[in-house]
């Protein structure tokens, strides 16, 4: 099913239906700040399983990011972080920025990968900003992989409706994607280090707080 929205208009049925979705198990395809993504409650076994299926991989080898709605939020599921490394997460959020933290216990144990480190990352589409506040847990997302030569992400949600609507219970329309994913970050250790340079850029006096950075 594609749901489309338009502008900053904000369809409160699509909301109460996509929430739905989400409660009942189900997944969703979902416009992000960086390219359309995969997503489910991260505290719904069968939602993960689907997942897994969806991404032909097994539970045990799952390496999803959590999509949470506030910092407040990403500390539930994270074991403390240091001063340097909050101030960074706010700076850069929210953004096309994936940030991976070390777990707590509150997180899920569908995946041993994801007991050990929870990667955090926001959406600023109106939409899903919208859902995850009236839904209330986090989601566990994983990015829409195209199988073209050329490009590794479907761009365009009539495509992702079309190849994959029937794997999933909804497509969110939210306009054309980007060719670049999010920049991924770990903060496991004392000191941030860059994983993938992807469509965001961190700030030159960010950059200049950890020696090690890069």
């Amino acid at each position: 099913m594609l749901l489309r929205f338009q502008g900053k208009t904000v369809n409160e049925r699509f909301i109460e239906q996509i929430v739905q979705t989400l409660k009942s198990g189900g997944i969703i395809i979902i416009p992000t700040d960086t390219v359309y993504a995969l997503a489910g409650d991260i505290h719904n076994s069968k939602a993960m399983e689907k997942i897994c299926r969806f991404k032909n991989i097994k539970p045990e080898k799952a390496n999803f990011s959590f999509l949470c709605a506030s910092l407040s939020n990403i500390s539930e599921f994270t074991k403390p972080f240091n001063t340097e490394i909050f101030r960074l997460m706010k700076n850069s959020l929210p953004g096309p920025f994936t940030f991976i933290l070390n777990a707590n216990n509150n997180v899920p144990e569908f995946s041993n990968q994801t007991r050990k480190q929870s990667g955090s990352a926001f959406l600023i589409t109106i939409l899903p900003k919208r859902s995850l506040k009236h839904f209330g847990n986090p989601l566990m997302v994983t990015s829409v992989h195209d199988d073209d030569q050329f490009y590794d992400y479907v761009t365009d949600p009539e495509v992702i409706d079309e190849r994959f609507g029937s794997q999933v219970d909804i497509v969110v329309d939210g306009g054309m994607s980007e060719f670049e994913p999010s920049t991924v970050i770990d903060c496991t250790g004392n000191e941030p280090v860059l994983i993938r340079q992807g469509k965001g850029v961190i700030a030159m006096r960010e950059m200049e707080s950890f020696n090690k950075f890069l």
